[in-house]
């Protein structure tokens, strides 16, 4: 069974911001979530994990 993140979960695990969070979701460049009910969602586990691992790796900062 697919594991359901919760909004905090995917904020601690990307390090986004509520807002930019919501700002990439509507231009694409983050997936969007299930409706668990009227205003509940969750995203997959496994769409947040594939999304960290397809950016690129930060320059270290020096």
């Amino acid at each position: 069974m697919e594991r359901l993140l919760r909004r905090r979960e995917v904020q601690n695990l990307t390090t986004l911001s509520k807002t930019t969070l919501y700002a990439k979701m509507k231009t694409g460049e983050f997936p969007r979530p299930l409706s668990l009910g009227k205003q509940p969602v969750a995203w997959r586990a496994s769409d947040v994990e594939a999304w960290i691992h397809a950016q690129p790796e930060r320059a270290a900062v020096a």
